[in-house]
C-alpha cells in the first residue's frame, strides 16, 4: 500500500472516528462517571468488535447480506434491542462519581459493553463494504491490505475515543450536582438508536 492511499485512508478514517455513534455515546458516558483510565476496557472491546467489522467486510459477508436481504432485519432487531438495554441501563444507572475503587472494577463487563455496542449495527457492515474497496490495491495480497485498513481504522478511533474519554473526566465535577440529568440524557439517546436501528435504511 503506497503512503499516499494509506494518509488518505487515514484522513477519511479520523473524519469518520469523529462521527458521533454508539461506541463514542459510551465512552462518554462512562469517561463522566469512572474516570478515563476505567474507559480503557470499553476502547479495547469497541476495537475488537470494529475489527471484526472490518474482517467480515473483507471477507464479503456484507455482500451475502446485500443479496440475501431477509438476514438484515432480524439483525436489525437484536442490535436495536442491545441498544434499547444500553439505554435503560443507563436511565436508571447511579448519578452519583464512582470512586476509583469501584471504578477498577467490572472492566469485563465494560468490554463486553464496548465489544457489542460496535457490532450491534449491521449497517456498519455495509458502510465498511462500500468504503474500504476505495482504498484497495488489487496487486497486493489479502492478509496485507486486511492488516493495514484494520489497524489504520483501529488507530483512528481508538485515539478519538481516548479523546473523547478524557475530555468526559472533566466533566465530573459537574456530575455531582448533574449526575441524574446526564445519565438520563445518554440513557435517552441510546434508547432513540435503538428504536431507529430496525428502521433506517
Amino acid at each position: 500500500m503506497t503512503w499516499a492511499i494509506l494518509l488518505s485512508y487515514l484522513m477519511a478514517c479520523m473524519a469518520l472516528a469523529c462521527t458521533p455513534g454508539p461506541n463514542s455515546l459510551l465512552v462518554l458516558s462512562h469517561g463522566a462517571r469512572l474516570g478515563w483510565r476505567a474507559c480503557l476496557p470499553t476502547i479495547a472491546g469497541g476495537l475488537l468488535g470494529f475489527a471484526a467489522v472490518v474482517t467480515l467486510a473483507l471477507l464479503g459477508v456484507a455482500s451475502l447480506l446485500q443479496q440475501q436481504p431477509q438476514w438484515l432485519w432480524p439483525l436489525k432487531l437484536l442490535g436495536g434491542a442491545y441498544l434499547l438495554w444500553l439505554g435503560w441501563q443507563q436511565w436508571h444507572s447511579d448519578a452519583a462519581i464512582v470512586a476509583n475503587k469501584e471504578a477498577k472494577s467490572q472492566p469485563l463487563a465494560r468490554f463486553t459493553q464496548g465489544l457489542l455496542a460496535a457490532v450491534a449495527n449491521p449497517k456498519v457492515l455495509l458502510f465498511f463494504a462500500a468504503f474500504l474497496p476505495q482504498f484497495m490495491q488489487p496487486q497486493l495480497g489479502f492478509f496485507e491490505q486486511w492488516a493495514w485498513l484494520t489497524a489504520g481504522f483501529l488507530l483512528a478511533e481508538g485515539l478519538a475515543e481516548l479523546l473523547v474519554a478524557i475530555s468526559a473526566s472533566v466533566l465530573r465535577p459537574w456530575l455531582q450536582q448533574h449526575g441524574r440529568r446526564f445519565n438520563r440524557g445518554c440513557g435517552l439517546l441510546f434508547m432513540l438508536l435503538g428504536l431507529g436501528l430496525p428502521f433506517s435504511g
